[in-house]
């Protein structure tokens, strides 16, 4: 396997574990009884904190966060993150995170849309038996919730945001994308964190809430330096890898494992991307 695949794959995954880290701390917040809308908001703003004395941002840059492109980016981070911290507040996180999965999904067609990126008859089909593994977690008709439902919601925005990432890549610093999100989301998310309803604020939660944002933070980062030489349709499959570590922290840390219907759901939401990511070698190849 070459070794740019290598660093691919590892990079992407490596990616995974931190996005899921900030959201298991998320998740352990908002049970403590912090509101989903202030944990969104200070991943964002804890974050911006930390990284912009290193973001190297410049005045020249400055109106470069009105831009358009760059306000969408932002909001659909913003958005997702609030809906999937929501959903994991009522909802085991291997199951949000397998109705997160619809994010390939979404990737995968506006890429093609937008971006003129390649798709194949191959690819397609295995990513709709993913979306069939989506249906089977989030049983529309038959056991779904309002948490599952904002779950769905993360992940079709969190894969418009892929899109975006891939689409502004080219045009600015890795490190620009990634303090803009932070700025522009913590604006768009305070006036929801102002009066929101917080548990007692302790060591722990500081702590907590440092791992949320920073964990989030870092992931983010990593996917945006990948975009700059990776197609989002190449990446888009191994963000299914996000499972893995999602199984591994709900039985670890909450003793949750899903039931019979979702972890077969998950089993052919996994599959399909392995599949899909071969698909994709083969293309790119």
């Amino acid at each position: 396997m070459p070794f740019v695949l290598v660093k691919t794959i590892a990079t992407v995954f490596a990616a995974m574990c931190l996005i899921v880290a900030g959201d298991t701390a998320g998740k352990l917040l908002t049970a403590a009884g912090f509101s989903p809308f202030f944990v969104a908001w200070a991943r964002f703003a804890i974050a911006a904190v930390f990284l912009l004395p290193l973001s190297g941002l410049r005045r020249a840059e400055l109106p470069n966060l009105l831009d358009r492109g760059i306000l969408l980016r932002a909001a659909l981070i913003a958005g997702g993150i609030s809906c999937i911290l929501t959903a994991l507040r009522t909802e085991p996180i291997a199951n949000v995170f397998g109705a997160f999965f619809i994010s390939p999904v979404v990737s995968y067609f506006l890429s093609a849309l937008l971006l003129k990126e390649r798709i194949s008859a191959s690819r397609t089909v295995m990513l709709l038996a993913g979306l069939a593994g989506v249906i089977l977690v989030v049983k529309p008709g038959f056991g779904a919730t309002a948490g599952m439902g904002f779950a769905l919601l993360a992940g079709c925005l969190h894969g418009s945001y892929l899109v975006a990432t891939r689409w502004l890549a080219g045009d600015y610093r890795p490190r620009f994308l990634l303090v803009s999100q932070l700025l522009i989301g913590a604006a768009i998310l305070s006036p929801l964190a102002v009066g929101a309803e917080t548990a007692a604020f302790d060591a722990t939660a500081a702590g907590l809430i440092c791992v949320s944002a920073l964990g989030s933070a870092a992931g983010n980062y990593l996917l945006v330096i990948t975009s700059r030489s990776t197609p989002a349709s190449l990446i888009a499959p191994l963000i299914y890898t996000q499972l893995i570590a999602a199984a591994v922290a709900g039985y670890l840390v909450f003793s949750e494992w899903p039931d019979a219907v979702a972890f077969l759901g998950l089993s052919i939401i996994l599959a399909s991307g392995l599949l899909s990511f071969w698909s994709a070698r083969r293309a790119h190849a």
